[in-house]
């Protein structure tokens, strides 16, 4: 599949050096300097980079197919696969040379092997295990999640443990991180993903009509036609779950809701074709108020939950929020006001990183080589597309049975 000579922009090609991949044994690991390419390809973005072991990034790249899928509504895992098979050579190369290294400078590769579109890992993977192959370097394998929820600790000074709500296009989770490969699952959803359900709504609301969001994700358009709202309670949502107490996630209802108030106003105003209807800032910023509810909520129990079994401090405990919705700048800020009112913490990667990339793929590998990683065979290392994130100890958080006051959470939150 790929070309037997990987040549950087002028580099020569490097002969293979001899290096056990089963052992750690150079100079630069000895001395707090192990160098780790990163690879990403577990959806539709082709994120590569590399990272010292001192947390110093050389250089990234990240080649988006984000405009390509507006086209079909969403991610369209054929498509995406041909685009990686087609990017991640040249991602790979422009990293290494962007960082003005060449291929024996760099100590091992961290790869995502799971959760995601199989196709897509598939691509990243074996890219991964060919460059192994001819370089001689050892191989990390990744779970994209707990990139995710380590990505922050490389630009915080976050300590172990902590309580992280990972919430993109394609997950909704609470857990408890204990260690580099310690993790606890609260919750997760029982259906949709937020950033789904935004894309979807945005779609069906026709945002892309709108000059300013024609070529912007679902999920952003949303949050910018929010801000623009004269109100956030036009529109009435139910609270999801209100009287199941524990820490899972349901968009589907949220979204039925959204529907039958569209189609209303839809008739109210006789919109035909391509129309919007006049009240779509508002019944964005209900739409997304009601998500932020949902997902503060849970997250509440979440945190008493970790507070009650002695997981997290209880004055000075901390919530990492990542994945591509934790770049909506008011759901964020609605679970800053929950944690200032819990005395805990709230962090986030930068925006960029909150979404897919390699920076988080090589950070985890350095994460594992700190906590004392033994590189495994890679070949007896299976690709996972819906791999879970840790133990799960959701029956517990459901038995100890945490009530939340949902009209509490009402006062925490900042209007636009």
């Amino acid at each position: 599949m790929y070309s037997k000579t990987i040549l950087c922009h002028g580099f020569n090609r490097i002969k293979p050096t001899s290096f056990n991949p089963m052992h750690i044994s150079s100079y630069r690991y000895a001395n707090n300097n192990f160098i780790v390419l990163g690879i990403e390809t577990s959806c539709d973005d082709t994120g590569t980079a590399i990272i010292d072991q001192k947390g110093n990034l050389f250089a990234e790249t990240l080649l988006s197919q984000n405009v390509i899928h507006l086209r079909y509504g969403g991610v369209n895992p054929l498509i995406a696969r041909d685009l990686h098979r087609d990017n991640i050579e040249r991602a790979v190369n422009e990293t290494v040379f962007k960082a003005k290294l060449q291929f024996q400078d760099i100590d091992a590769i961290a790869v995502t092997v799971k959760p995601g579109l199989l196709f897509s890992l598939q691509i990243g993977v074996k890219y991964a295990k060919y460059l192994s192959k001819i370089y001689h370097k050892p191989l990390i394998p990744i779970h994209h999640m707990e990139a995710h929820a380590l990505v922050a600790r490389m630009y915080n000074n976050i300590d172990f443990p902590f309580l992280a709500l990972l919430i993109s296009g394609g997950h909704c989770l609470l857990t408890c991180v204990r260690g580099t490969d310690d993790f606890l699952l609260l919750g997760d959803t029982l259906d949709n993903a937020p950033g789904e359900v935004l894309d979807k709504v945005a779609r069906r609301m026709k945002l892309r009509n709108i000059p300013d969001y024609s070529q912007l994700p679902g999920g952003r358009s949303v949050e910018l036609a929010a801000e623009n709202a004269k109100t956030l309670e036009l529109f009435e949502f139910p609270l999801p779950l209100h009287k199941q107490r524990d820490c899972n996630f349901s968009f589907s209802g949220l979204k039925d809701a959204f529907s039958r108030h569209l189609y209303k106003k839809e008739s109210e105003h006789n919109i035909k074709g391509d129309e919007i209807i006049p009240e779509v800032n508002e019944l964005c910023a209900s739409f997304q108020y009601a998500i932020a509810k949902h997902i503060v909520h849970r997250a509440e129990r979440a945190l008493k939950f970790c507070i009650s079994r002695n997981y997290i401090p209880e004055n000075n405990g901390t919530l990492v929020v990542s994945g591509g919705v934790a770049s909506n700048d008011f759901i964020f800020k609605c679970l800053q006001c929950m944690g200032y009112a819990m005395k805990c913490n709230v962090f986030r990667p930068p925006p960029k990183l909150c979404t897919d990339n390699g920076i988080m793929i090589a950070w985890n590998g350095i994460e594992k080589i700190n906590s004392g990683y033994s590189f495994t065979d890679m070949e007896l290392i299976d690709i996972d597309p819906i791999a879970p994130l840790g133990l799960n100890v959701k029956d517990e958080v459901r038995y100890d049975d945490i009530h939340v006051k949902s009209t509490r959470l009402k006062n925490m939150f900042i209007t636009p």
